[in-house]
């Protein structure tokens, strides 16, 4: 081989062509002779007749690894290829279609999904049908990248065609149908398959079970494992970490953790997913001891924890304030040999922007920068956002361009964040000028958007322009919330305008919004200002009445506007 190595440059196409030809009889002989060649040596001809020859080994891999090499290597079309690919099959006299099988799965391992399609066509146009485990790795892939229509377009050829699914192939198509949010027919799809004669396995109902527990419809999903078990399936442990992550997900950890000692029971182990499901189900609940716990206890059976695990860990510890505690962990983290990922230090940055730690925070960047893990829009609206909350706008906005100028696309959150910042420092024009840069942008704004800035107009006594917002807001299709009509209650109160206040509080009861605290706080503090107590004690009176407890806020307003708030409380029994 070193001998045709080295005089390999020296080869004729002619030489080349003839060696392939006797060596035809050998696959793994004809690996190694094309391995020692020049790549000018071999024309994509070549390499298929070498394709062609290859793929009658006995297992795919060598021929799936050297097609990949050449789809690569950037010497031809998928088209060129296929074509060529009929021509060394028609003259090496090989019946059979294993090569064009072989050249889709290498397109669907390369994740080059519209390549893989049109050589499925190339196909059919020959009259050669692929196996159905290459038309299972299409639709595979597909699924993988969220091209639903695509797959149910494959599927209706493969239909057509009547190349005969597997259980395999329906239990992707089920999996697409949940992926679409189409619980239902995913379900009755068990049905179809059971009518062809197919029998539904445990990944059937282990899809269905996550679409249900995915979307929070834990009773479907419960349904759906009591049936599974009454056909004689048993559950295995993706069922099980399914319905917990599910539980977890809804706050009932308690039954989350009996369903955990049932999985065990049955003699199954749990993953480091299910009691990551487990942790953050706890760590939501601010329940960090029986996180803890349940960390101590996984490591306890031998099951390793991850990045993950941490990462949720970490960020119940900042959410605590405890960010000392949160460092120790990072050091345990480390001192396991695992490397912090960009969640982590997102979580790291975030937890000290909210203690307003500044240089904390840009030092995680620059030291996550220098690990080369690269910051993502998380990081950059943290940053944006203790920038915002220490006054410092400038060096906000000009994060916010040089993040752009790197080609960085802002989200609604972080124009939101900036947008609030200028808002809170009273340069509402900037923060109208960031309204018309996401149009430029074509990135919608939300509730959110419109609140801050209608907050913003308020805080200026600008209701009138608020209430421009607001409008605005309707006419783009965006659903004002309770937060948009309380903004406009407490702004018209401020100035003492009642009879408008009264009136968008209305709006707010037509729309099928209750009034809230803040709402009875604002009409009441505008109430007083204007010296009308006994309309003010109605107010209160009423909030009562409707479960609503006065907070310090709205006696300390009663207190200052009318001083008989002692006599109603002792009359209310409050």
């Amino acid at each position: 081989w070193h001998f045709i190595k080295h005089i390999s440059p020296n080869l004729t196409k002619t030489l080349v062509s003839t060696v392939l030809y006797d060596l035809r009889a050998k696959p793994d002989l004809i690996i190694k002779f094309v391995d020692q060649l020049e790549p000018h040596s071999l024309n994509i001809q070549f390499h298929c007749i070498a394709i062609a020859i290859i793929s009658r080994c006995p297992l795919p891999k060598q021929a799936l690894q050297f097609i990949k090499k050449v789809i690569k290597s950037g010497v031809a079309t998928n088209r060129e290829m296929f074509n060529e690919l009929v021509d060394a099959r028609e003259r090496l006299g090989i019946s059979s279609s294993i090569v064009f099988d072989y050249l889709i799965r290498a397109f669907c391992e390369l994740k080059r999904a519209d390549e893989a399609f049109e050589c499925f066509y190339m196909m059919k146009c020959k009259s050669i049908l692929p196996k159905i485990e290459t038309c299972n790795d299409m639709l595979s892939l597909f699924l993988k990248l969220h091209r639903m229509e695509t797959a149910w377009v494959l599927y209706a050829e493969m239909f057509r065609l009547r190349i005969s699914s597997t259980v395999y192939t329906f239990n992707i198509m089920i999996n697409v149908l949940c992926k679409e949010g189409k619980i239902k027919k995913a379900k009755e799809f068990i049905g179809y398959m059971e009518g062809l004669g197919f029998k539904p396995n445990v990944v059937t109902y282990n899809t269905i079970i996550h679409g249900h527990c995915s979307r929070g419809n834990l009773e479907g999903a419960h349904r759906l494992f009591e049936a599974m078990k009454a056909k004689g399936i048993d559950p295995d442990s993706y069922t099980f970490g399914s319905l917990i992550s599910g539980m977890c997900k809804e706050g009932r950890v308690e039954e989350a953790s009996a369903l955990l000692c049932n999985m065990e029971e049955n003699g199954l182990v749990p993953t480091a997913v299910t009691y990551n499901a487990l942790i953050d189900g706890y760590c939501n609940k601010g329940k960090l001891e029986m996180a803890f716990f349940h960390r101590d206890e996984m490591v306890k059976k031998g099951i390793m924890a991850t990045v993950s695990t941490y990462n949720l860990l970490i960020h119940a510890l900042f959410m605590e304030g405890k960010a000392v505690e949160a460092n120790d962990m990072i050091k345990e983290m480390e001192g396991k040999g695992m490397t912090p990922d960009t969640i982590t230090y997102n979580i790291l940055i975030n937890g000290y922007c909210r203690s307003g730690n500044v240089k904390k925070a840009f030092n995680l960047h620059d030291q996550m920068v220098s690990k080369e893990i690269l910051p993502t829009r998380v990081t950059y609206t943290s940053l944006i956002y203790v920038l915002s909350k220490r006054n410092r706008m400038k060096e906000a906005d000009d994060l916010f361009l040089k993040i752009m100028g790197r080609g960085f696309l802002p989200d609604v959150i972080m124009f939101n964040t900036l947008i609030d910042g200028h808002c809170a420092n009273e340069n509402i024009d900037r923060a109208l000028a960031l309204l018309k840069e996401m149009d430029r942008m074509k990135i919608p704004p939300d509730e959110v958007t419109y609140n801050t800035l209608m907050r913003g107009h308020c805080r200026k006594g600008k209701v009138e322009e608020a209430r421009k917002l607001l409008e605005e807001m309707k006419r783009k299709g965006i659903k004002p919330d309770h937060i948009s009509y309380n903004t406009l209650i407490s702004g018209y109160s401020r100035r003492g305008d009642m009879k408008d206040a009264f009136r968008v509080r209305d709006e707010m009861l037509s729309i099928g919004f209750n009034p809230t605290l803040l709402t009875y706080n604002a009409l009441i503090q505008g109430l007083c200002k204007n010296q009308e107590g006994e309309h003010a004690e109605e107010l209160l009176k009423e909030m009562v009445n409707k479960g609503i407890t006065p907070d310090d806020s709205t006696y300390l307003t009663l207190i200052e506007g009318i001083g008989k708030v002692d006599d109603f409380v002792e009359s209310n029994g409050q």
